[in-house]
């Protein structure tokens, strides 16, 4: 277990393999409820929030910091992903962007003021800090989706006990002794390892915990919420996101942010675009570009410079993939190219004429796959967006803006962007979903009020 700045030693160790070669990157703790207890409790005793000029300081100290070990940290995330470094040397960038967004939100905290309708007293509301946050991230982005949540919490205030998956969690012990090496006192900072069935209830159900923020499935997500009833919650759950391409599109703009957002990090992203929806006559040419930009994905080592697409994060995940792809051709979906796997790795694929209840297009499918949807109308087009349980962000191509309107007020979503796909990000906006995609708002600003209570004083006027 990583506290007080260093990561203790173990009786038992996790093995992390690479998803490209199966070669061991390293090995960590696997942390035990009881070991998890006795940290927790040592990080309540210990917890005094910092001043919120102290907690900036060290959140510029870390991007800076991040950016000067840049390169070894892209290879690290590879190494222990698979996804390819030309992404990761993204991942890391965006990460300290994020770490430079919550060091100047920190120092923006404030309340209001609220003068009462008697005119004798006066309401001021505080920020304060949470308290203590459990946060437990997924495999994918194992750096981003860790800054996502520990950058706010720091600028909140509050101490942190972060579970990174078992898969990919040495980028988040690197990560935690670069915040320390930051300035961050080691006591606000826990980093478990171990067995997610073991250490995940332990840690979201834990008394001394004030708040839980979670990444990754429903599933899980669900079983998080229960164990931490009564604690505030943050669920970023995952996304069936839709680019829909309006019979006006940019064709060319329309293939390139379906190819890129289907194929970035092997498929493996909850705002990636998983199910293309094209209306009317733009079908045909929009299929024909979109399987070229597959066709031209390089794939393989994913420490090469030049590869675009590396392999998933384990093998067992390319063949659910490849499962999902065959039941769907089975059931009326025409195949363009794409799909072979060997191992982890699996070629950038493109399906059209995809049945909209298939199980490839109706589950969020994590893999390089860009199904297309044919449908005859906007109003079709909304219906078959908005036919999932999920609602987490989309995009519209396409330059009617009064099309676009009506179909942004049609989708339930946390997000619809024009001319651009779900994949769209930026730290200064909220993210979060509906329906099954989640609870509550992340992007820093909205991730730092979710991590604050509000305090409410009132005085008397003279």
């Amino acid at each position: 277990m990583f506290r007080d700045g260093a990561l203790r030693p173990a009786d038992r160790r996790i093995e992390v393999r690479s998803p490209w070669d199966g070669e061991t990157v390293g090995t960590v703790p696997a942390d035990t409820p009881r070991e998890l207890d006795d940290a927790i409790r040592r990080v309540r005793a210990a917890w005094r929030p910092m001043p919120p000029g102290d907690r900036s300081a060290v959140l510029r100290r870390a991007a800076a910091l991040l950016t000067d070990r840049a390169a070894e940290t892209a290879t690290l995330i590879t190494r222990e992903s698979g996804v390819c470094v030309a992404e990761t040397r993204k991942e890391v960038e965006r990460a300290a962007a994020n770490l430079t967004v919550a060091a100047e939100e920190a120092e923006r905290l404030r309340g209001e003021s609220i003068p009462l309708p008697a005119r004798d007293r006066l309401a001021v509301t505080l920020l304060e800090p949470a308290g203590i946050v459990a946060a437990l991230t997924p495999f994918n982005r194992p750096l981003n989706q860790v800054v996502v949540k520990v950058a706010p919490a720091v600028a909140a205030g509050c101490a942190v006990v972060l579970k990174p998956s078992e898969r990919t969690p040495l980028t988040a012990l690197a990560f935690a002794a670069l915040l320390v090496e930051a300035g961050l006192p080691p006591e606000l900072l826990v980093v478990t390892t171990g067995a997610p069935g073991e250490i995940g209830p332990a840690l979201a159900g834990h008394p001394e915990v004030d708040m839980v923020t979670f990444t990754g499935s429903v599933r899980t997500g669900r079983a998080v919420a229960a164990a931490a009833a009564g604690r505030k919650l943050l669920l970023e759950l995952g996304g069936n996101d839709p680019l829909i391409v309006l019979p006006d599109a940019d064709l060319d703009l329309a293939a390139r942010l379906a190819a890129d957002g289907a194929f970035a990090t092997a498929g493996q992203s909850c705002r990636g675009v998983k199910r293309v929806i094209a209306v009317g006559e733009i079908a045909d040419p929009l299929v024909s570009r979109l399987a070229q930009a597959a066709r031209d994905r390089r794939t393989g080592d994913p420490l090469d410079p030049a590869t675009q697409v590396g392999p998933l994060i384990s093998e067992e995940a390319a063949a659910e993939v490849e499962r999902r792809l065959h039941d769907a051709v089975a059931a009326g979906a025409k195949p363009l190219c794409g799909g072979e796997r060997k191992g982890a790795l699996l070629t950038p694929a493109v399906l059209d004429h995809v049945p909209p209840g298939v199980e490839l297009v109706v589950e969020e499918t994590f893999g390089p796959v860009a199904p297309v949807i044919r449908v005859g109308d906007v109003d079709e087009a909304v219906a078959v967006a908005n036919g999932t349980a999920y609602g987490l962000q989309s995009g519209v191509v396409t330059s009617d803006v009064t099309a676009f309107m009506r179909i942004a007020a049609g989708l339930r979503v946390g997000a619809v962007n024009l001319n651009a796909g779900p994949q769209f990000d930026s730290p200064h906006i909220p993210f979060g979903g509906v329906k099954a995609s989640g609870l509550g708002r992340e992007g820093v600003r909205y991730a730092i009020r979710e991590m604050s209570v509000t305090k409410t004083v009132t005085l008397p006027l003279p």
